[in-house]
């Protein structure tokens, strides 16, 4: 691993761990072991480094998701696989993201209320990018073409609230109950066809 990619990581974890805002780049010095010129080399500033750290949650989340929602066919299992996924998440079963401490795109972003921010922004692409995700699974259920936004939005609802759920409350089988309202939401829609 190069200097660069240490920073970013060490970074990344201290942030995840602690809020970005608590945590000094003189820390993440202290724990890469890396100089403040090197990292002034390659981050003019904390909020570039900030920005790196986000890029790579992005990369490592993203990577990992699509791994597991890859590993069962597309449409109705893959959208089960997401919430089996979080659950794994949730009870820090996943090395390769961390341990679970909420979502840290909504963490950042509520550190960088401004949308203009380009953390903001990096945060709300995120978002957008996994729901886009949600979204290519969802069109595999063969539902009229009204309801594929619908579903899509239940979809990623049932995951951010079960991530907020398990962060906030403690309740680390969210995931799990958000998968069993998606299968009886399912059921129901089939059966109605």
């Amino acid at each position: 691993m190069d200097k660069k990619e240490l920073l970013v990581r060490t970074a990344f974890q201290l942030f995840y761990t602690h809020g970005i805002h608590a945590v000094g780049v003189n820390l993440v010095l202290a724990e890469s072991g890396i100089a403040k010129r090197t990292l002034y080399h390659h981050f003019p500033s904390k909020e570039h480094l900030i920005e790196a750290a986000v890029h790579y949650r992005d990369l490592s989340y993203r990577e990992w998701l699509i791994s597991r929602l890859e590993a069962v066919p597309a449409g109705e299992p893959a959208l089960l696989e997401l919430f089996n996924a979080l659950n794994d998440w949730f009870h820090s079963r996943v090395p390769d993201i961390e341990h679970f401490n909420g979502c840290f795109f909504i963490n950042a972003s509520a550190e960088f209320g401004d949308r203009d921010s380009v953390i903001h922004q990096a945060c709300a692409e995120h978002k957008a990018g996994i729901t886009a995700l949600i979204r290519k699974h969802v069109d595999e259920l063969s539902l009229p073409d009204e309801m594929l936004m619908e579903v899509t939005n239940l979809v990623v609802l049932l995951k951010e609230g079960s991530i907020s759920m398990a962060h906030v409350q403690g309740n680390l089988d969210a995931a799990l109950e958000a998968k069993g309202i998606l299968e009886r939401f399912l059921q129901c829609r089939i059966a109605n066809k």
